[in-house]
């Protein structure tokens, strides 16, 4: 593993995992400049549409295959506050009485779920995302779970995650949510630094996230994960330097370290972040290569782009061994053969493609309480689509391509990815490998990894809207 040698040099870095770096060739490759999908999809969200949705669901839900367990999203859009950088479907509410609404219609869906998914289907991930699932109370949060196992019981080997905000939550919530077999926690940092969480709206000392984490092990809750983002207004870089400190001094098990995206196109509340506040994509270059040294010279391990785990955690080890996958809450070792998304904006993912419910609150709720599912959008998966989806999710996880195994399970369907691999191994020479066997993205070029992921995107068009490619 080398170092950091300079973060001051307008040319060359040697960060924890490429060696020697060219900043000027990575620019001219268009680093700085150029707007990419994140790709936890393929095709990304934008390409959904509404030809396929109920029917298509509750077509897909019957057919499961019963002797794998799936995976299951449950979406709590509600937020005590909104925090301003977020770009997540949520609202915020001044009462638990909206809240308490909204999971007797997520009742409502749970119930048509189990009427209509096969007999004998267990659950092998369990997902709570939001908005802030610590926004349940305890007797929200034990109906819930359930009416969840009810529907489908754990498998033997599961994982129960919860998304925790430190100031939405206490130890009694903690309590129900370990009672309904949470063996997993995320929670959100960004930034320690008082006036970074100004600028961003979301006020929470290190002192009450270190509280939180002792809470959720004095509970039994074994893993704990911590969301960090660089890019915010005002960071600097000694200011993220002490937030990984305190960050590592929580010891968490896996950490993943997101580039804020500044989207107020879409994200209306952005607005309220001054754009003159925000590093230059140089600097958030070198706010991720700072990062990432520290986190490795702790002892974890980086994961794909911006994941960090102990080698010990499931994450690494699926990493090491070829195991490792991305969906929608980003890099994974779930294996489960399906992702069942409930509740309002949220998304599935079955072998057939991907089915979005309505964003909306309020349609989702008109839909599910007349009734009917609330799937409003997707994306059938033909096999061009199956291929690129593949070859795309190994370069995002492996940096690397697999030409015969493509070639082997999708006989001459592989054959426009590989004419993909041509083309871009003469686009960008120094940054990759390429051969009849392989298509790898080299050291040097990891930092590109989703610019050359979104080559062989047949959708990728310059005129859609994406966050910054670092």
């Amino acid at each position: 593993m080398s170092t950091l040698i300079s973060i001051k040099d307008s040319r060359l870095i040697c960060d924890y995992s490429t060696g020697m770096t060219d900043l000027n060739a990575l620019a001219r490759a268009g680093l700085f400049e150029k707007n990419v999908p994140r790709y936890t999809s393929y095709p990304t969200a934008p390409h959904f549409h509404a030809d396929v949705g109920r029917p298509d669901f509750a077509f897909w839900l019957e057919r499961l295959d019963t002797t794998k367990p799936v995976s299951l999203y449950i979406h709590i859009p509600f937020c005590e506050r909104l925090c301003w950088f977020c770009a997540c479907r949520t609202q915020g509410v001044t009462s638990i009485s909206p809240v308490a609404h909204y999971i007797e219609v997520l009742l409502k869906e749970i119930a048509m779920f189990k009427e209509t998914r096969p007999e004998g289907l267990k659950l092998g991930r369990l997902h709570f995302g939001g908005g802030s699932p610590t926004i349940l109370t305890p007797e929200l949060i034990d109906k819930l779970m359930a009416a969840i196992l009810d529907a489908t019981p754990f498998d033997e080997d599961y994982e129960f995650s919860v998304e925790i905000d430190p100031t939405a939550c206490n130890d009694e919530k903690i309590a129900a949510f370990a009672r309904g077999g949470m063996n997993r926690a995320s929670i959100g940092v960004q930034d320690f630094n008082p006036k970074v969480q100004e600028a961003i709206g979301r006020p929470q000392s290190y002192e009450l996230t270190r509280d939180t984490v002792e809470t959720l092990r004095r509970h039994g809750v074994p893993s704990v994960n911590i969301d960090m983002v660089y890019g915010l207004p005002y960071q600097g870089m000694e200011a993220l330097e002490t937030t990984v400190e305190q960050v590592l001094s929580l010891s968490p098990d896996r950490v993943a370290l997101f580039g804020y995206a500044h989207v107020p196109w879409m994200a209306k509340r952005q607005k309220m972040i001054p754009e003159a506040s925000l590093p230059s994509p140089q600097t958030r270059f070198r706010q991720a290569q700072t990062a990432a040294r520290m986190f490795t010279g702790s002892g974890m391990e980086a994961i794909g782009i911006d994941h960090f785990a102990r080698p010990g955690d499931s994450l690494a080890i699926a990493a090491r061994t070829g195991g490792l996958r991305r969906n929608f809450q980003g890099y994974t070792d779930d294996r489960c053969v399906a992702l069942i998304g409930l509740g309002a904006s949220a998304i599935s993912r079955f072998p057939q493609g991907y089915i979005q419910n309505n964003a909306a609150t309020t349609n989702y709720i008109k839909s599910i309480e007349s009734g009917d599912w609330s799937a409003a959008r997707g994306f059938a998966l033909g096999m061009a689509d199956q291929v690129r989806a593949r070859a795309i999710e190994a370069l995002m996880c492996d940096f690397e391509i697999d030409l015969e195994a493509l070639q082997s399970a999708y006989g001459d369907f592989a054959n426009p990815v590989k004419a993909d691999c041509k083309r871009m191994a003469r686009t960008y020479p120094a940054f990759v490998e390429f051969n009849t066997e392989t298509f790898r993205i080299l050291p040097a070029g990891r930092p590109l990894t989703r610019i050359i992921a979104s080559g062989f995107d047949a959708f990728n068009a310059p005129n859609h809207r994406h966050s910054s490619a670092i």
